[in-house]
């Protein structure tokens, strides 16, 4: 499946974003080397780090916003790790394999490498994200024998309800691949993504369209940070907005949902947001958002759901 246009363009946005920013480092530390080798340093540290001043403070919310939640209360040192391993992570994702190796395990469909004994998967991306988000589990995937659809979702910013035609080809692909109905492993917003598809498949089709959705700090109730959006989707996740409650009265019980969300996700908060009444809510303390799609214990309890 190639990928749409959506998926290139927001690999050039980071592809230019990263080696700007890199740019403008070093343009900084050569300008103000032989004035000031501290001042140059400083600086090039800042522009180059400066991002990991904006996740501290949305661990700071996070810290404030989750006090009147129920879920167990993060400690400050629990955030502080959170927070360094997100600041690994996050380059990680969005300045090298999204921008730059996005399409490196390309969707398996090939009927002489797939095992049409396994079930298939699909897999979402997020907000602001690409299917290069997905590379840990492409390359599990396809060790396994498993065939895949990493989709990328376009627009970037439209309706989360326009996704919902790319999920259902995905979908189709990975039926006709393995003749089965796939399993939907949905990070952030793509849990939303698999919600508004779902309500498109006719009432008692379900079964045959998808076997299991997961969903990894998915805002089904929307997240506090939603408010400072203003994407369409965004605005789609803001909390208790319309599209959310209108949502929720398509009953997702109509398939098996497994929904992790964690104490120190530092995106979808108050946590208990990213779960979901009647689905299998896994609490995964102590790691932020885009680490707990990498997550040892979530990767391979998920990956028992897509073999069994």
């Amino acid at each position: 499946m190639s990928a749409p246009v959506g998926g290139p363009s927001l690999a050039r946005l980071e592809q230019l974003t990263t080696l700007g920013l890199l740019a403008f480092a070093f343009a900084w530390l050569a300008g103000f080397w032989n004035y000031s080798k501290w001042l140059a340093c400083i600086g090039f540290v800042a522009i180059a780090l400066g991002y990991a001043a904006v996740l501290a403070i949305e661990f700071v919310a996070v810290k404030f916003i989750n006090a009147s939640d129920p879920v167990p209360q993060p400690s400050w040192w629990e955030l502080i790790r959170a927070w360094a391993g997100e600041c690994i992570t996050a380059p990680r994702v969005f300045c090298w394999r999204q921008p730059f190796f996005s399409n490196a395990v390309p969707d398996h469909l090939d009927a002489a490498t797939v095992n049409r004994q396994q079930r298939g998967a699909v897999l979402i991306h997020g907000f602001v994200c690409n299917r290069g988000l997905w590379t840990p589990w492409l390359e599990q995937l396809k060790a396994d024998g498993h065939a895949f659809v990493a989709v990328n979702l376009h627009p970037v910013f439209g309706s989360i309800d326009d996704y919902a035609p790319t999920i259902e080809h995905a979908v189709q692909q990975v039926i006709d691949a393995t003749g089965m109905p796939p399993v939907l492993v949905c990070h952030s917003m793509g849990g939303l993504a698999a919600r508004a598809w779902l309500r498109t498949v006719p009432l008692g089709a379900e079964a045959q369209r998808v076997h299991h959705i997961i969903t990894i700090g998915t805002p089904h109730g929307g997240t506090w940070l939603g408010r400072f959006s203003h994407g369409h989707n965004g605005r789609q996740m803001r909390l208790k907005c319309d599209w959310l409650t209108d949502l929720r009265v398509h009953a997702q019980e109509r398939v098996r949902f497994t929904c992790w969300y964690s104490n120190c996700d530092n995106i979808v908060f108050p946590a208990s947001t990213a779960t979901l009444v009647g689905a299998d809510n896994r609490h995964l303390p102590g790691v932020a958002h885009v680490a707990m799609a990498f997550q040892a214990q979530l990767m391979q309890q998920s990956l028992a759901i897509i073999r069994s």
